[in-house]
Formats: C-alpha cells, sequence, structure tokens
C-alpha cells in the first residue's frame, strides 16, 4: 500500500464513519419510536446524529486538543520546533500545521485536523527536552505523514463518534434506573424489558465496540508513516533513534483515554514495550506496533 492508496481508503473510510453512525442512531430511534409508540423520538434521533456528525467532521479536531490539554504555541516560543515542521512540511508538499504543545514529562506527538489547511501537530514537553534534532525530525515526518495520508481524519472522527456509543450507552442504563421509559398502555411492560435488555447490551458492547474502531484503523498506518517518514527525513536511523529513546521512556501521558490513545506516535497507555514484557494476546489489543518491530522495519528498508 502506498501513501496515495492509503489516503484515497481513508477518506472513503470517513464517509462510511458518518454514514454508518447516522444509519445506527436513525434505526435506533425508529426502533424506540415504535416500541413506545412515541414519533417525536425518532424526529430527535435524526436531529441527534446528523448535530453529532457534523460536530465529529468540523470539531473533532478541536475537542481532542481540549481533551488532551494541548496549547498553541508561536514561533517565539520555540523557533526550533517551527523550523523543523515549516522545512519538513516544504519538503512534503503540505501547508505547515498549527504547533500545539503538551505540558507533560512523557515523551509523546500526535497529529490531528480534517484536512491539510487545518492540521495540527502536538509535542510534549518531555519529547523536545529529550530528543535531538534529527530523533525529533524523524517524529515530525512520521505525524506530517498521517497528515499526508490522511489518517489524522479518520483517526479524530473515531474519538468523537466512538464517545457518542458509550454516552448512549449510559444514557439506556440511567432510562432504567429512573424507570424512564414504557408506560404506553399496551405492552409497557415488555417495552420496559426490552430497554433494560439494550440498555445491558449497550453497557456491555459500547468499549468492545470502542476497541474495534480503534484497531480497524490499523497498526498497518503506523509502519507506513514511518516508512513515508524515513523517506522525508532521508533518514532513517534519527526516527529509529527516537523510538528506541521513547520505549525506554516509563513517564505516562497524564490527560489520555482508550478513546484517544490510538492518535499519538506511541501508545500512551501499554507504551513502546520490548516483546517479553507483552502475551501475544495483550499484543491483539494495543493500538501500536512495538517499538523493535517499527525499529526493524526502518532499518531494513534502509537496507
Amino acid at each position: 500500500m502506498t501513501l496515495y492508496t492509503q489516503k484515497d481508503k481513508n477518506i472513503r473510510k470517513t464517509y462510511l464513519l458518518i454514514f454508518g453512525f447516522l444509519v445506527f442512531i436513525i434505526a435506533l430511534g425508529w426502533y424506540f419510536s415504535f416500541v413506545l409508540n412515541s414519533g417525536i423520538i425518532l424526529y430527535i434521533a435524526v436531529i441527534f446524529s446528523v448535530a453529532m456528525s457534523f460536530i465529529s467532521y468540523w470539531y473533532s479536531d478541536k475537542i481532542v486538543l481540549k481533551m488532551s490539554g494541548a496549547r498553541e504555541i508561536t514561533k517565539k516560543d520555540s523557533p526550533e520546533i517551527y523550523r523543523i515542521v515549516e522545512n519538513l512540511s516544504i519538503t512534503a508538499g503540505l501547508p505547515a500545521p498549527k504547533i500545539y504543545i503538551i505540558e507533560d514529562i512523557a515523551m509523546n506527538a500526535f497529529a490531528t485536523g480534517r484536512d491539510y489547511k487545518h492540521s495540527v501537530v502536538a509535542v510534549t514537553t518531555g519529547l523536545l527536552k529529550v530528543l535531538d534534532k534529527n530523533e525529533l525530525e524523524g517524529v515530525i515526518a512520521h505525524e506530517l505523514s498521517h497528515i499526508g495520508n490522511r489518517d489524522t481524519l479518520v483517526s479524530t472522527l473515531v474519538v468523537v463518534l466512538v464517545g457518542f456509543v458509550a454516552l448512549l450507552s449510559d444514557f439506556f442504563i440511567r432510562m432504567q434506573i429512573f424507570g424512564i421509559g414504557g408506560r404506553n398502555k399496551e405492552g409497557g411492560g415488555q417495552a420496559q424489558i426490552i430497554l433494560m435488555i439494550i440498555g445491558i447490551l449497550f453497557a456491555i458492547l459500547s468499549p468492545i465496540v470502542a476497541m474495534i474502531i480503534q484497531l480497524s484503523i490499523s497498526r498497518k498506518r503506523e509502519f507506513l508513516a514511518d516508512a513515508s517518514g524515513a523517506l522525508l527525513t532521508r533518514y532513517p536511523e534519527g526516527l529509529a533513534s527516537a523510538l528506541h529513546k521513547i520505549s525506554k521512556d516509563n513517564h505516562k501521558i497524564k490527560r489520555v483515554s482508550k478513546s484517544t490513545a490510538h492518535l499519538f506516535f506511541s501508545d500512551p497507555i501499554h507504551g513502546l514495550q520490548n516483546k517479553k514484557k507483552i502475551s501475544w494476546f495483550g499484543k491483539l489489543f494495543m493500538t501500536h506496533p512495538l517499538a523493535e518491530e517499527r525499529i526493524k522495519a526502518l532499518l531494513n528498508n534502509e537496507k
């Protein structure tokens, strides 16, 4: 898979995510309007699904930045990182993204934004302090590759849409706690039982769905971004060295959740641990490949 085919695939995946979310919420609204004999529920579901899809597309990047505690900086704040981003953006043929800083000693970074003109690269203060110029260029080139591949659009949308699935789960549970719904004269008890079952199913399945969606983004995109980043800098050793240093970092980012973990350069929850520390089953649920696998791929590609 090349950078260009990945870009087209991610654009199609974005439309499928939004369309699937619209259909799911509207279908759910229709079902409950039928069970509870209340047409207003269907109208609410349509309005809600359209509004959430709009928010996901246009504001998901801002939501993610807020969740991460990132703040925008100017060229005066950090001229070195600005020069690196601007030079690599020119090489990649991309508009220079805005730069955000996360005040955290952990070494990590992520890119977000719905398109090239609204892209953002965020890095932690820990990353800036520890990595040298070549290593930092490797990480930034990796993140710019995500922007070029349009990975950022899909990845950021997933954060918001998965969050809404979790909210729906909580909504159904609360309906049961407060005894809302199922009060129509015909089959009220049956409707109440159906609501209870669906609420329980949502509570059980929502985290599983969230994990499946995150994993569907695929660990392959990290290998592709590594390879594309190495082409930008023409120095894969820099990125490989950065991966090695980050894999030794025991600090974990404070403001992170399972819904945003897949956005980062390295897994902010599990880290880039050594293979011996993780079982084969554990690897199935990781959002990122292991550091040694990424380093091996980089250095082998060079040869």
